[in-house]
């Protein structure tokens, strides 16, 4: 999730384990500990575009890390405070920096994009139930990290509010589970009553809120695209015509280092569009911007063409989002239950 929120739970969670012995110091190394594992963003800075987009969620949102990196950020936080605050044990602060370190993933795992958990095993694990940035996970959890933070280590009214934080986020995402759930039971039902067969469903939440889903619909040779809002009417969702897969367009190119990353990055959602000179690969886990299932921009792209020696390039498109405001607004109306806003 955004870093705000990785901040926020991090401070909670080192607030859980050494607040009453250390203070706020136990928020501090907690928040630096829950930004740690997205410094792999810095891999853009060594290695190509695609390469660190592939390894982004990697390594370091993994077990492994956690548990090799605790131990030595431990070392470093024990030996600056020993002599002020020994109360704090060697084995303390290595429980703050795992539990901080840790639980970025296990977070990181609800969003689209998902953990490599287990890494070095090349399995991404994504529940797909609440957006990369949502303020009604964030903002209660940091107010009351902030009410916290005005009582003194030893008064229990600190603690109470820093676990209310932690009570209150953790509900909250256990209910986008049950909004998922019932967002996935209408569009399996929306597809029965329209007779469409379908391989697949995948229900991802809409911008900054779990009201409105996403809903995308494999089938046997394509797409289709629509919206769920826990608000709709009973009338059927509008569901997008069906945009073929065209898997077949990269079949002579499929063993290309770099079309196996995209593949991989996908996660088998993807379909091929022939342009004139080049081909579109559409990497459809991110959904689309705009209401309309029919003419939305796909939010990930990349071009792939021939290079002037005969290799295959590939590279990032970055597609024109247009009015952002407008959009914004019409997702609003979606979300409401304006299924109108889909024909336009």
């Amino acid at each position: 999730m955004d870093s705000l929120t990785q901040i926020v739970l991090g401070a909670a969670v080192g607030e859980a384990v050494l607040g009453k012995k250390i203070g706020t110091r136990a928020m501090l190394w907690g928040a630096i500990a829950g930004t740690i594992p997205d410094l792999d963003v810095l891999l853009r800075l060594v290695t190509d575009e695609i390469t660190a987009t592939e390894m982004h969620r990697g390594f370091s949102h993994s077990l492994v890390f956690s548990i090799l990196f605790a131990p030595i950020l431990a070392w470093i936080a024990h030996g600056i405070h020993k002599k002020k605050r020994p109360e704090a044990t060697f084995r303390d602060w290595t429980l703050l920096f795992f539990l901080a370190l840790v639980t970025h993933p296990l977070l990181d795992m609800h969003t689209t994009w998902g953990t490599q958990f287990f890494w070095p095993f090349e399995v991404k694990i994504t529940y797909n139930n609440i957006f990369v940035v949502d303020p009604l996970y964030t903002i209660p959890f940091l107010v009351c990290l902030l009410i916290a933070m005005f009582y003194k280590r030893t008064n229990p009214k600190r603690r109470f509010f820093n676990n209310l934080g932690l009570i209150i986020s953790t509900s909250y995402m256990a209910l986008t589970f049950v909004f998922k759930g019932i967002g996935y039971h209408a569009v399996d039902e929306s597809l029965a009553k329209q007779g469409i067969d379908f391989v697949e469903i995948e229900t991802l939440p809409t911008p900054l809120n779990t009201i409105l889903w996403d809903a995308h619909i494999e089938t046997e040779n394509g797409y289709r695209f629509g919206h769920y809002s826990l608000l709709d009417d009973d009338k059927p969702i509008v569901f997008s015509k069906e945009f073929p897969k065209n898997h077949h367009l990269i079949d002579s190119i499929r063993d290309n280092e770099k079309i196996q990353q995209i593949l991989r990055i996908a996660n088998g959602w993807y379909s091929i569009e022939k342009k004139e000179d080049h081909l579109i690969f559409n990497d459809l886990r991110f959904g689309q911007f705009g209401m309309n299932p029919n003419t939305a921009r796909i939010m990930w792209q990349y071009e792939i063409s021939e290079g002037p020696n005969g290799e295959v390039v590939v590279k990032r498109m970055r597609p024109e989002i247009g009015n952002v405001g407008e959009a914004f607004n019409q997702m609003w109306r979606r979300l409401k239950g304006d299924k109108s806003v889909e024909q336009e």
